[in-house]
């Protein structure tokens, strides 16, 4: 069976207004977030993204002392989960998740995956459109995400 594939907001916005939030489908199929993360994104979700809660509330909510709220719901639910991968790009909220034991990647090892399976032939152009957002990506950042993909 697939682990489950749960996504924080980050990626999703990004990926989204690169034009590209397909790619996380196409390298992993289904998407699961929170409905906090959902509320954090603000646009219509695809079809291939559902809405799973975590059950345990309070551990949610001792989580938002350190991370935000969809960042805590998504490491809640994560929690919950026996085999899962946590798309998460905030450095607080990462750290925390691995912590916890969760498996983590963020939206640079989703586009690092894409490459990696064959579903785009290079990182460079996803990179190019990211540097023209707001999204902070260093140049050593952009080295090692280059590297990573063989380029």
């Amino acid at each position: 069976m697939q682990k489950t594939i749960l996504s924080d907001t980050s990626c999703l916005i990004i990926l989204g207004k690169i034009g590209e939030l397909k790619l996380s489908h196409r390298v992993f199929g289904e998407i699961v977030v929170t409905s906090d993360v959902a509320d954090e994104y603000g646009s219509r979700l695809p079809e291939w993204i559902s809405i799973q809660n975590p059950h345990n509330k309070n551990y949610q909510q001792i989580l938002e002392a350190s991370v935000d709220k969809g960042e805590a719901s998504a490491i809640a639910l994560a929690v919950e989960l026996n085999d899962c991968l946590l798309i998460i790009d905030d450095l607080k909220g990462r750290n925390l998740a691995e912590q916890l034991g969760i498996n983590i990647t963020g939206t640079f090892g989703v586009i690092v995956e894409a490459k990696s399976s064959g579903v785009i032939n290079s990182v460079k152009p996803i990179l190019a459109k990211i540097k023209t957002t707001d999204f902070r990506l260093s140049d050593d950042l952009e080295k090692k995400v280059l590297f990573k993909a063989g380029e």
